[in-house]
């Protein structure tokens, strides 16, 4: 596919999800004015359902990339969808090399790549512990961190995507870098920056959808920030 092509798609896809969660649905965007203009983003958000990779294109003016288990590309239709929809596809039963890869190469070109740390859809809804891979992937790019809590998506399935009828909460916040740091940082200080990423994500939820970073968050919302060293 062309790149004028995947351009192309990208925008109509955009548009039709624009569409569709803002007349069969209700959307609400707090925080747009916090995403970059320009420059590597790595989007953070909490992960409830399939839908919020399309709730977040909608979301979001700039253009969005994502990676998908190699699982979603095994028909011509889907895979020529998904790669429209800016989405790679990476080895799940693998070290995640590929998809590290993928995104790296995409921040490299300025681009917004979207991370969900927990690695799965929450299946009640709540977050749960994160994982490292947003922390190599900011430490090995050095990327803006954008949080973005998604709510509402959960209450419909993937095929009714088109007709939401509910309210969809999408709040951004403050992008912020995570500070240098010089050798390889131990285990404690890259569990420390992971807990300190996760917290601002939870930091834009409502207590209810916070789980395991509930009291974090609101360490995040007085101000407060986790140590990194």
């Amino acid at each position: 596919m062309t790149r004028e092509r995947a351009t192309l798609m990208y925008q109509l896809g955009r548009s039709l999800a624009r569409f569709c969660f803002g007349t069969f649905g209700r959307i609400e965007v707090t925080g747009a004015e916090n995403v970059p203009p320009y420059g590597p983003v790595i989007l953070v958000s909490n992960h409830l359902s399939f839908n919020d990779p399309p709730l977040l294109v909608a979301s979001v003016s700039r253009p969005l990339y994502l990676v998908g288990k190699k699982e979603l590309f095994a028909n011509p239709v889907s895979r020529f969808l998904l790669r429209g929809a800016h989405v790679s596809p990476f080895d799940r039963s693998g070290s995640g090399i590929d998809a590290m890869r993928a995104l790296i190469g995409h921040l490299d070109k300025d681009r917004i790549v979207v991370l969900f740390p927990e690695g799965h859809r929450s299946p009640d809804h709540t977050m749960k512990e994160g994982m490292l891979g947003v922390v190599y992937l900011a430490l090995k790019s050095q990327a803006t961190i954008l949080p973005v809590g998604v709510t509402g998506t959960q209450n419909f399935p993937g095929w009714r995507m088109p007709l939401p009828l509910c309210k969809l909460k999408v709040n951004i916040g403050q992008p912020f870098s995570l500070p240098g740091l010089e050798g390889k940082p131990s285990k404690e200080v890259m569990q420390s920056i992971l807990d300190m990423i996760m917290d601002r994500v939870a930091a834009q939820l409502p207590s209810e959808f916070r789980g395991v970073y509930g009291d974090s968050a609101r360490r995040s919302n007085s101000g407060q920030r986790a140590p990194v060293a």
